[in-house]
């Protein structure tokens, strides 16, 4: 079992003649969302209001495959993001976070969410900047890299640190990164964190401080792979007419954490991480973000999908 861990978001995203479109998003839910429709166990624990987009969260996960055993019923509204999409299908975002239920959790509801069967949690976004909620998952992450028995992997998708200082926000990013076997990062996010230096100088030094392996996303132009004691591999994605960029980066996650899962990597606390066909890997993870670009929305492709385009 693949265990996802964090917020699910309406992304409200813009249609024009003041128009949007509800869309269940947030990227922890996305990325759950992904791996099920690419035919992986995975379960996703949130925190899931009782409001009508509540309910439109649950009816997405169930038709996706997504294992609902470690969801919270929560008192709170909905998280909002609005998003705007330039004409080269590139969004940005707006958030409503005040008070919302993804950022309440509480002890007694992580107790249980990484258990023996869980081959690798994934985590990331804003479930680690805002609080009280992140300093929980923080500390849980802390035990399950003490346990030595399922994967941490790790998505920075920087958000709220941007409307703060960057160096506290590189603090606690470089804190999750120590306890972390697998990070994917965009160029975007390492251009923040790190301005004027080469994103890739600065994720190869995150290499060996705590993960085996670190992903970078370059956009249009692919990714590549940094892992501990190897060379880089570097990949092209798929050319793709663009509909808006829109969740996928979240599909990399997807295609990046199936890839490995099927080739037998998660749940040694990277110890599989090494030796893996990384060109593969990175081909999966590059054509699922390519194809989520062509669908409005965060919207991924089912493994059929995925095989049909390799075909």
């Amino acid at each position: 079992m693949l265990t996802v861990l964090g917020e699910a978001v309406v992304d409200l995203v813009a249609e024009g003649d003041r128009r949007y479109r509800a869309h269940p998003g947030g990227s922890p839910l996305n990325v759950a969302v992904g791996l099920g429709r690419l035919g992986q166990p995975v379960s996703l624990a949130a925190r899931l209001s009782g409001d009508a987009f509540g309910a439109m969260f649950r009816e997405h996960l169930a038709g996706s495959a997504v294992d609902p055993r470690h969801l919270v019923a929560a008192a709170e509204p909905s998280t909002l993001a609005v998003a705007t999409v330039d004409p080269g299908g590139v969004a940005t975002y707006d958030f409503w976070t005040e008070g919302t239920a993804d950022w309440q959790w509480t002890a007694a509801e992580l107790a249980g969410v990484v258990d023996d069967g869980t081959a690798a949690v994934h985590t990331g976004s804003m479930a680690l900047e805002l609080r009280p909620g992140a300093d929980r998952v923080r500390d849980l992450l802390r035990r399950v890299r003490q346990g030595g028995r399922t994967t941490v992997s790790y998505d920075p998708n920087v958000r709220m640190a941007k409307r703060g200082g960057r160096q506290a926000g590189r603090a606690a990013v470089e804190e999750v990164v120590a306890l972390a076997d697998l990070v994917k990062v965009s160029s975007e996010d390492l251009a923040w964190l790190y301005p004027g230096e080469d994103p890739l100088a600065a994720a190869g030094r995150w290499v060996g401080a705590g993960p085996q392996l670190v992903v970078v996303t370059l956009g249009g132009d692919g990714a590549v792979a940094l892992p501990a004691g190897a060379s880089p591999v570097r990949r092209i994605a798929p050319a793709v007419t663009v509909v808006d960029t829109v969740g996928a980066g979240d599909a990399f996650s997807s295609g990046l954490l199936a890839a490995l899962a099927e080739r037998g990597a998660l749940g040694r606390a990277g110890d599989g991480l090494p030796g893996v066909d990384l060109a593969a890997v990175l081909d999966r993870a590059c054509l699922v973000a390519a194809l989520t670009c062509g669908r409005a929305g965060p919207d991924p492709p089912t493994l059929a999908e995925v095989e049909a385009a390799e075909a």
